[in-house]
């Protein structure tokens, strides 16, 4: 089979290989559909090279077929047709406090282990997610990011009526829009790319740049004047960092979505004084890809244009160089395995 493995200084290499022994409590997925996703860019660029041990197949946003059923694993079979949710929580340590999607030792599938882009993977049962027939495998692999979207959403508490602002137009700021829109809210995505500024417009989302406009003021015309109850941090650079505690109404609510792994200057005064909740949230919950899915295959978002490219697995180098040229790009999809 063919496996793609991440070998550092920005090189993929593509070659024959043995599929991994399957354990107890394993499935091997055929794979049809592997994305690339913004922590593969940043591995891809070294910034992860502590983390990852190269050479090593890195992709957790999969979707595919069950080929081989391992050990004791009840309530599959092959051919059913799944998506991954790629958290391996660990032993549950005492500070996780239950929760442990998030929790000390877990690991994350693709990044602390081998991952989907390779024509077969095998991973933990306790991961799949089944797709239904009405939905493609190409979407079903939009499965993952957009479960990200769904649970960032209902860590915010989101209501119907409520006035949302998306700092940030990327995929993971897109799809945040599109579920909050589906929920009934009032959005605007604050993006600087005019590409992604077109897409956001073909959509029929309100979007505005704000290196053209004082975004603040956009927000105050938008709302009448409410201001937002709900602000997703998405961009991951100062400025909507800096941005985001002048956008929100008095107990308004900032969702940080975003990975700020460096320490940037926050203005917690507007926290103090205007009563502002800030809110972490990370990853998914199996109950967030549960909605994902269903979302998903009820044709209510238009997820097809949010696919940029595909690609055959040979051709991993020149994606990730054309991600590099192309930041307005949204979703690529890497085509592993004929099904």
């Amino acid at each position: 089979m063919k496996a793609a493995y991440y070998t550092g200084n920005q090189q993929f290499v593509v070659k024959e290989t043995t599929p991994e022994p399957l354990y107890p409590g394993m499935v091997r997925l055929k794979v049809a559909y592997c994305g690339v996703c913004g922590t593969d860019v940043h591995i891809y660029h070294g910034k992860m090279d502590q983390r990852v041990r190269m050479p090593q197949v890195i992709g957790h946003e999969v979707s595919g077929e069950i080929a081989e059923i391992g050990a004791g694993v009840t309530g599959w079979k092959v051919g059913d047709r799944v998506a991954v949710r790629p958290l391996q929580p660990g032993i549950e340590d005492p500070s996780d406090n239950g929760q442990r999607h998030i929790g000390k030792n877990l690991k994350f599938i693709g990044i602390d282990t081998s991952g989907g882009m390779q024509a077969y993977w095998n991973v933990p049962a306790y991961t799949l997610h089944r797709l239904p027939d009405n939905l493609s495998l190409q979407l079903g692999a939009l499965a993952e990011p957009l479960a990200v979207a769904c649970h960032d959403v209902r860590m915010s508490q989101l209501k119907s009526g409520e006035n949302a602002i998306i700092i940030g137009g990327g995929p993971i700021g897109l799809l945040i829009a599109l579920v909050a829109r589906n929920r009934g809210a009032n959005i605007l995505i604050s993006e600087p790319n005019p590409t992604r500024l077109a897409l956001c417009r073909s959509l029929a989302i309100p979007a505005v740049n704000p290196l053209d406009d004082d975004l603040t003021k956009k927000v105050e015309t938008f709302t009448n004047g409410a201001m937002a109850d709900v602000v997703f941090e998405v961009s991951g650079v100062a400025a909507g960092v800096q941005t985001m505690t002048q956008l929100v109404r008095a107990r308004g609510r900032i969702v940080m979505v975003a990975i700020h792994s460096e320490p940037k200057t926050i203005d917690l005064f507007r926290f103090f004084w205007r009563e502002l909740q800030l809110i972490g949230a990370r990853v998914y919950e199996p109950e967030d890809f549960d909605e994902a899915i269903e979302l998903a295959a009820s044709g209510k978002l238009p997820l097809d244009q949010l696919v940029t490219q595909i690609s055959p697995l040979d051709e991993i180098q020149r994606v990730f160089e054309t991600i590099d040229n192309n930041p307005a790009g949204m979703k690529y999809l890497l085509k592993c395995a004929e099904l």
